[in-house]
């Protein structure tokens, strides 16, 4: 998994499902992460599984990655300079009539009863989206999208921004 994760890092594969993909198709990725042809790729759950579950007490995952990192920029494998992020907008899996106003009060429930990665998860995204404005409307099937339109369309639908 830390071979791939390096592969990931040094040619900006962002995404843990897209770095199995690439892992599984390229034959220079398998031989780096010592996988023979017949030999299968981990499963993208699985390095989430590891990181939020069994060693998200202990730190070892990140403190072995950035170790190896660390070696990697040493020996010029990396720069570990920055990345670039593609802001796409795809079509949501939203009804514009599932919208209530953004203003409404909405019951999602006691997020104090929920689970530790669901209470992070929220935590981090009030952290990152500290805004008191309200949207126009928020849609109970999938309230990350947003109403928007693409440039080749001239009717509104739901549209979701993703980061890759």
């Amino acid at each position: 998994m830390i071979r791939m994760l390096v592969i990931g890092y040094s040619f900006g594969i962002r995404s843990e499902r897209r770095l199995c993909e690439e892992t599984h198709l390229n034959l220079a990725y398998r031989w780096f992460c010592r996988l023979g042809l017949e030999d299968k790729v981990p499963d993208h759950s699985t390095f989430s599984k590891n990181r939020h579950g069994r060693f998200r007490e202990s730190g070892a995952f990140r403190h072995l990655f950035e170790t190896v990192l660390q070696r990697c920029m040493k020996e010029g494998l990396v720069r570990g300079e920055g990345f670039a992020t593609d802001a796409s907008v795809i079509k949501a899996d939203a009804q514009r009539q599932r919208a209530i106003p953004g203003e409404e009060a909405t019951d999602w429930g006691n997020p104090d009863e929920a689970a530790r990665p669901v209470r992070e998860y929220l935590a981090t995204l009030e952290a990152a989206n500290p805004s008191d404005t309200p949207p126009k409307s928020v849609s109970l099937t999938d309230p990350a999208s947003s109403q928007g339109n693409r440039t080749d369309q001239s009717h509104q639908e739901n549209l979701f921004k993703t980061e890759r």
